[in-house]
């Protein structure tokens, strides 16, 4: 059985503490007041230079008489409130980008350890203990996206707009999709997404250690059954997590290959980690029954969904470019 040492736990407490103090540096560093937003930006304007600086500063003059002439100084005011919660989103935006990677990571592990169980392959069984204890991270990495979803929706943040009800009511598409787009179902949906995730997830791990002490193949007969119904579940969810989660931060802008986006990116990174983690158990003198075999699996489905990916993102960024349809390029920008 593997053990930390004290020296990987040391590095581990300090690379947390500093991403904590990380953390909180940017929230104390993030502006309050409107005031300070400005001063913000001025002086991000006047650190890239004169000539960039004056551009800009033209820019947001022709920009301010624009909005005076045709909106007045309630635009205005609205304008300088709209930069303000877009400065105090940064730090909201960081910790989330990172709490949905790594949580994506155990996720994507979660899916391949489900296709291995249903697919009742004969190379896999033997990092099925590697896959286990990746996915063990999805309990604390969904609490942690489900808390910054739950403080979205009680307005301790801007990362979603159509949470805004003053936003909705002047824009017509995002009153078009309020039914779906709606505090309440999505949270909702995200408890539903979260709760099969870790039930399958903790179903399956006890299952597979009732099965080592097991005379009979039972255990195994009901993991792959489970494993079988997970992944409908999980095709399902994963779409739909990935338009809510992700998509609907920019909600004018949409991709019916979204939730593929998401898999491919979960699928190959989740692979990679299982493949680190192994090489790197295999260093210690364990899993010695893995073989060079194992680790070349691994790597051609790491090749594999890599060549997926990026098929995905270039296919549809030709269509674009070909279709001539520039309002698309917005998530791409």
């Amino acid at each position: 059985m593997y053990t930390f040492s004290n020296r990987l736990k040391i590095a581990s407490i300090v690379l947390m503490i500093v991403g904590a103090l990380g953390i909180i540096g940017g929230f104390v560093m993030a502006p309050g007041t409107i005031a300070e937003a400005k001063e913000m930006v001025a002086s991000h304007d006047e650190g890239h230079g004169d000539a960039h600086g004056a551009e800009a500063e033209h820019a947001v003059k022709e920009n301010d008489h624009a909005v005076a002439d045709s909106h007045g100084e309630e635009h205005n005011s609205s304008h300088d409130q709209h930069l303000l919660d877009q400065l105090k989103n940064r730090p909201w935006s960081a910790l989330y980008v990172a709490a949905f990677f790594f949580m994506m990571i155990a996720l994507g592990v979660l899916a391949f350890y489900a296709i291995q169980r249903a697919a009742q392959a004969g190379w896999s069984p033997l990092l099925f203990r590697v896959m286990e204890a990746i996915t063990a991270y999805l309990v604390p990495g969904g609490i942690i996206v489900f808390v910054i979803l739950l403080l979205s929706v009680l307005h301790m943040n801007h990362l979603f707009i159509w949470m805004d009800a003053d936003v909705v009511a002047h824009d017509h598409l995002l009153q078009g999709k309020s039914g779906y787009l709606n505090p309440t179902f999505f949270l909702i949906r995200a408890a539903i997404f979260l709760a099969g995730w870790i039930g399958y997830r903790e179903y399956s791990r006890r299952l597979s250690l009732a099965q080592d002490e097991s005379d009979d193949n039972a255990n195994f007969k009901l993991n792959f059954r489970i494993s079988a119904a997970f992944l409908v579940f999980y095709l399902i969810s994963e779409s739909i997590m990935s338009w809510d989660w992700i998509m609907s931060v920019e909600p004018h802008w949409f991709s019916t290959l979204f939730g593929w986006y998401i898999f491919a990116s979960m699928f190959v990174s989740g692979i990679t980690v299982i493949a680190m983690v192994t090489i790197y158990l295999k260093s210690k003198g364990l899993l010695p029954d893995v073989n060079d075999s194992h680790i070349h699996d691994l790597a051609k489905f790491m090749f594999g969904i890599s060549i997926f990916w990026t098929y995905l993102w270039f296919s549809q960024f030709m269509l674009i470019w070909y279709s001539n349809i520039p309002e698309e390029v917005t998530y791409y920008v």
